[in-house]
């Protein structure tokens, strides 16, 4: 008898403590499983560039994976296993890979025979083009550390073939692009002795220009030719810039600013890059180290060429008492809206033509909730803008026309991305009939290498 209600006591205390647990669980798995089927049904577990490949048959379903990943919901555990459930919001920090025990996640590309967005390259950066290479963005892998990495690989393996085969061009490499990869390799280059000159059609930093005053910047350990290592996690905007300006200044790069590359044509012994105005580059080689953003896309509308009219929004501080409209749902957009709406007296409007925010960070989904729950950010969805008036802005919805008040409108409708430009060159990407089997054999050569 004793041992029986010994053995009934047991149970239910087990039972009290498991079954909460059980729920807990099951609430928590219910809910990953939950993001998941929206994430797939609005198409955004897929990414837009690098994203962390889970070996399945290695994973123990931890959440180590899940906990160190800084932008919050790149992945769950969905029974046991880790899952990708926003994989465009991953932006290839690597730190789920570092965190992982068992090496069950590793961060990249994946297979990009199927994606028309990512050119093919050699485990050099190489294109399909012989003597055109690419670091940066346009590679698919985002962050200033990979840009540093991916810069450097390029300028050292283009010395290794001038010293087998000097140059007859004005410069050994043109390089288009003043950002981290593009000064990277200018630097690396400049290390070498070969001769060099940075074409960039805004001015140096190159995205990082575009991103609004003191944005964080998250880095990971990373050595600047000629300046040291990055070792902090988050750098001000502020401060990559100087740091780029004074070891630019210091090296005595050629940069030239303002000028937009049209095309890049080839030549006997190397190419001929033209800008806008008509002039030309010559070089042996060609490093292409612009972002995936190209030019802003405008809307086309009336009205558009106001002064008032922003595709950039650089010092939301500047702006105080004003009525704003912010143009776009994705997280530029977003951003520039918080930012806005922070500031004493302005009232924020966001237009968006989808029916909700799509592709967004999970702290900038947070933060703009957060506004709009306290009324600081109103949101039109589904409306489109149909005209720009000296102080009112004209917008369309499934329902009704809207006129508002409006002092200043930023748009943040995206870029052009500079594919077309790529393709007329001959640069093959995934899915394109353009040296395909050339360019399939040179991937699958890189990677078995």
């Amino acid at each position: 008898m004793e041992t029986t209600l010994v053995w009934i006591a047991a149970t239910l205390l087990a039972a009290g403590i498991f079954i909460p647990y059980l729920i807990k669980f099951r609430k928590a798995q219910t809910q990953a499983i939950q993001r998941l089927e929206e994430a797939r049904a609005l198409g955004i577990n897929r990414p837009l560039g690098q994203y962390p490949q889970i070996d399945r048959s290695v994973c123990i379903g931890c959440g180590s994976c899940v906990e160190a990943c800084p932008e919050g919901d790149v992945l769950a555990v969905v029974w046991g296993t880790a899952e990708v459930i926003n994989g465009d919001h991953c932006v290839g920090h690597g730190y789920c890979e570092t965190a992982c025990p068992v090496g069950a996640l590793k961060v990249g590309l994946g297979d990009i025979k199927s994606r028309p967005d990512i050119p093919f390259l050699s485990d050099k950066n190489e294109t399909s083009v012989p003597g055109i290479f690419i670091a940066g963005e346009l590679s698919g892998i985002s962050l200033i550390r990979h840009a540093i990495v991916q810069g450097r690989i390029v300028a050292d393996e283009i010395a290794v073939r001038i010293e087998a085969n000097p140059s007859r061009k004005d410069f050994d490499l043109v390089v288009v692009g003043a950002g981290p990869a593009g000064l990277t390799a200018a630097l690396t280059a400049r290390k070498h002795n070969l001769s060099c000159v940075v074409l960039d059609q805004y001015d140096l930093g190159g995205t990082i220009q575009h991103y609004p005053r003191r944005k964080l910047v998250m880095t990971q350990p990373a050595e600047i030719p000629f300046y040291g290592s990055l070792k902090r996690a988050e750098y001000s905007k502020e401060e990559l810039l100087e740091i780029w300006q004074a070891v630019a200044e210091s090296s005595a790069l050629d940069i030239r600013t303002g000028q937009k590359v049209e095309s890049v044509l080839r030549q006997d012994d190397g190419f001929q890059v033209i800008v806008a105005d008509g002039a030309a580059f010559t070089g042996s080689y060609v490093v292409l180290a612009m972002g995936r953003r190209g030019s802003p896309r405008k809307l086309e509308v009336p009205g558009e060429d106001l002064p008032k009219v922003l595709y950039q929004l650089i010092d939301a501080q500047s702006y105080r008492d004003q009525q704003v409209l912010v143009v776009g749902g994705g997280d530029s957009a977003v951003e520039a809206a918080v930012g806005l709406a922070r500031q004493a007296g302005n009232n924020v409007t966001i237009s968006y033509r989808k029916p909700q925010f799509f592709r967004i960070k999970k702290k900038n989904e947070d933060a703009v909730k957060r506004l709009i729950d306290e009324k600081k950010i109103k949101t039109i969805f589904e409306s489109q803008v149909t005209e720009i008036r000296d102080d009112s802005v004209v917008l369309s919805t499934p329902h009704e026309i809207i006129e508002l008040p409006n002092d200043i409108i930023i748009i943040q409708a995206g870029g052009i991305p500079p594919f077309e430009m790529l393709k007329k060159i001959g640069i093959a990407f995934g899915g394109d009939s353009i040296d395909v089997k050339e360019a399939d054999r040179r991937y699958l050569s890189s990677v078995a290498n």
